[in-house]
């Protein structure tokens, strides 16, 4: 271990839509930025850190809302709270199970096993109109995609991570966590270990794929239309 580790942004992609190669863009982004600084050239055990509105938006996870009729729970919900009634039906629809529904707030946990903040629907950063991202149906499998596309363009075996901001219990705040990932172990299992003095571990797991999520966060930030990192 060098105790060095570097985040970087890669250059702006172009606005992604549903169909768009992903894996190619991101290929051709890092080919830019490796232009500008050779030492961030593509090697074989990076990670490349992929927030998930894009992911979505190239795999066609999006829902125009216009064409949504809510049921009347939604539409009551909405109006008390102010909310778009047709957000709302979406959100309940790709709910596996409510946790719960107060303050305008509706936590959920999703098809995937995700508790979260209104099952990952979004409105955020997604362009022109009433349209909505849905997270990925797989997000291990769109890591999957990625890794192997950048294999074939780049000619490196990396790791993957798909990305996205979440609110955690008892906390102030949103960070990055890993939805999905590809190409490296997410948990860093230090059980049976010895501490520093010399003690057995015997509960510690070590959240990497979620750590490398929230710093690739720090380092793209949520406006800067730079959902790439390295």
């Amino acid at each position: 271990m060098s105790g060095r580790l570097t985040a970087v942004a890669l250059p702006p992609l172009p606005e992604v839509r549903p169909g768009d190669d992903l894996g190619l863009m991101v290929a051709e982004a890092w080919r830019a930025l490796s232009t500008e600084d050779a030492s961030l050239a593509p090697q074989s055990g990076d990670v490349i850190v992929v927030t998930q509105k894009v992911v979505s938006k190239a795999e066609g996870r999006v829902v125009d809302l216009a064409g949504v009729e809510p049921r009347q729970e939604a539409v009551e919900w909405a109006r008390q709270w102010h909310k778009d009634a047709r957000q709302v039906e979406v959100v309940l629809r790709e709910s596996a199970q409510i946790v719960r529904m107060e303050h305008g707030v509706i936590i959920s946990r999703t098809r995937h096993g995700f508790v979260c903040a209104n099952a990952g629907v979004d409105a955020s950063n997604v362009g022109h109109g009433d349209v909505v991202t849905l997270l990925p149906e797989d997000p291990d499998h769109s890591a999957a995609a990625l890794r192997q596309a950048i294999l074939e363009e780049l000619g490196v075996d990396v790791g993957v991570v798909v990305s996205d901001s979440f609110g955690r219990p008892w906390r102030l705040g949103i960070t990055d966590v890993a939805l999905g990932a590809a190409g490296f172990a997410p948990l860093a299992d230090l059980r049976g270990g010895l501490d520093t003095e010399g003690r057995e571990m015997k509960a510690t797991v070590v959240a990497v794929a979620d750590q490398l999520a929230s710093t690739a966060e720090l380092a793209s930030g949520k406006t800067s239309r730079r959902p790439v990192v390295l």
